[in-house]
């Protein structure tokens, strides 16, 4: 049976797509390290600054956090939650906002005090087309470990609760529990932490339900990751993909609670690891670590490493370069008198690729069917490298016309670039009929495809 992709933007982030590959591996890729984005330095904010929530609002970015300090690694003097807010998504500001009164003045970024909400607060802007003006923001707050309950705004600044009663009770809510507006499945979708008990051990894992009104929600279930190991995943930063967003997204910090800090204190490291669905429920979750804590020592360091909610796009540092994905994770939590949050990037759709080497290898996909008549790939050669593609039928014989002689060799990177055959893109005529895509590759890297 083929599978109909119409114009979506497919990647390549596990085999979904693919019928067979030979000398075609499935590679992680990784994220850069930029500059220190955000210093949470303000008496209010601290060392244990955490669960942060970024996203691209309009001409602006915005962020929101929690803000506390602790002095022994246990007990946090405090919790509120804070604002910031970036024209490029780089440099962040911190206003004064004159709402939440912090040893006797209001000159400060605080947005939220109370006891609910104020260790967990993860809001978003609400994409519902039936979505109240009054609440055109939302979010997910807890009670301690007992309960989420959801609030609203029509600014993103003032914040209220929908109601009085929590609307999930099953759960152990200690971690950054979000929602969000799924335009896909046409529903509110949340993910939050329990406790999970495999034989005699019980583990840190994910839960999600669905609702239609954000105060009404299913029953949650467990999420699925197949035959991925057993670990702790503190926190799970799930999110439709803005490019694909029919692709799940996830970067839970997965915690090794008994390995001991670099410097021989509290026992318990982390990193970072990337998973994808295309349910929301079954995840293909990667072994090898998205972010390690790498040669920064404060990273090796308890709870540190967590990616904040929401990659967002940001221009390119280097002029001329096409815009890039920003991440931000944290380091130096638990130590001196503040953390902060440090910008990573990598490509557009730059999580996973199919990579050949310079000996070259074949991908064959599944049967697709599709609308559109140009395909572009993203993709990544050496200068000695290509990639040439076929289109076939579905019984896996070349399309007259589009055979892989006929393909333009393409090597250099870029984000879409047009495949030719015989000097035409135009596939038209096999719109709406199943066909096979056959790429023939020598150290390249293909990322992802689109019929436009």
């Amino acid at each position: 049976m083929a599978f109909d992709i119409g114009t979506r933007r497919e990647l390549f982030l596990y085999e979904f797509l693919i019928e067979k590959r030979d000398h075609v591996d499935l590679r992680l890729h990784h994220p850069v390290p930029r500059e220190v984005a955000i210093v949470h330095d303000a008496p209010w904010e601290g060392n244990t600054c955490f669960y942060h929530t970024v996203f691209k609002d309009g001409d602006r970015y915005r962020m929101y956090h929690r803000g506390s300090h602790s002095a022994d690694s246990h007990a946090v003097s405090h919790q509120v939650v804070c604002y910031a807010e970036s024209a490029d998504g780089k440099q962040w500001e911190k206003p004064e906002l004159g709402i939440v009164e912090f040893e006797g003045s209001e000159q400060n970024n605080i947005i939220w005090d109370a006891e609910i909400g104020a260790h967990n607060f993860a809001p978003f802007k609400d994409t519902n087309p039936d979505c109240r003006p009054q609440a055109l923001y939302k979010a997910m707050g807890s009670k301690g470990m007992e309960a989420l309950y959801a609030f609203g705004s029509n600014d993103g600044i003032h914040w209220s609760l929908l109601q009085d009663e929590p609307v999930i009770t099953d759960g152990g809510f200690d971690s950054q529990n979000l929602a969000f507006w799924d335009a896909e499945r046409g529903c509110y979708v949340e993910y939050h932490r329990d406790t999970r008990k495999h034989g005699d051990e019980k583990v840190r894992d994910i839960k999600t339900s669905t609702s239609d009104d954000f105060i009404n929600w299913s029953q949650p279930v467990w999420l699925d990751y197949g035959d991925a190991p057993i670990e702790h995943l503190y926190i799970n930063q799930i999110a439709p993909y803005y490019r694909a967003p029919h692709i799940y997204m996830g970067f839970p910090k997965r915690y090794t609670p008994k390995r001991t800090e670099s410097d021989g204190g509290t026992d318990g490291l982390s990193d970072s690891v990337f998973m994808s669905s295309r349910d929301g429920l079954n995840f293909r979750r990667w072994g090898e670590a998205f972010i390690r804590p790498g040669l920064q020592k404060e990273r090796w360091i308890n709870r540190n490493n967590m990616i904040a909610w929401g990659p967002v796009e940001t221009e390119a540092d280097v002029p001329g370069m096409p815009p890039e994905i920003s991440l931000y994770s944290m380091e130096g939590y638990y130590r001196g008198e503040s953390c902060q949050l440090r910008r990573f990037t990598m490509r557009l759709d730059g999580f996973v690729s199919a990579n050949a080497p310079r000996r070259g290898g074949e991908l064959l996909t599944k049967p697709l069917v599709f609308s559109g008549s140009e395909l572009s790939l993203n993709v990544s050669t050496s200068a000695a490298g290509s990639v040439r593609v076929e289109i076939q039928d579905e019984a896996g014989q070349a399309v007259e016309g589009f055979a892989l002689e006929n393909c333009e060799e393409i090597y250099g990177d870029d984000l879409d670039r047009v495949v030719r055959w015989k000097k035409s893109s135009d596939t038209s005529a096999l719109s709406g009929s199943p066909v096979r895509l056959r790429f023939v590759m020598d150290d390249a890297d293909l990322f992802s495809i689109c019929w436009s």
